[in-house]
């Protein structure tokens, strides 16, 4: 049978409290069988590197348009390709 979590007594100043966290276990005040997964849907998605061939002149209007907007060239390439691809 689980046994109950303690209880997470009140501080009364972070010198008290780190006191406590240092001689006690956190794991002793956590009810596992409530515990859940969970989904980071937020996460930066894993990227791939690729190779494309660009006129020379097409992209020194690249870069210029992303100096403009201070950005990263590439990082604009990708926000244009990102909306496109919508």
């Amino acid at each position: 049978m689980p046994r109950k979590p303690e209880a997470v007594p009140l501080f009364t100043s972070e010198a008290e409290e780190r006191a406590y966290w240092e001689s006690h276990d956190s794991a002793d005040h956590i009810d596992w069988s409530k515990a859940q997964r969970v989904h980071f849907a937020n996460l930066k998605p894993s990227t791939k590197s690729i190779s494309l061939r660009l006129p020379a002149s097409l992209l020194e209007r690249i870069k210029i348009e992303a100096n403009k907007r201070d950005v990263p060239y590439q990082s604009l390439i990708k926000m244009w390709l990102a909306e496109k691809a919508r």
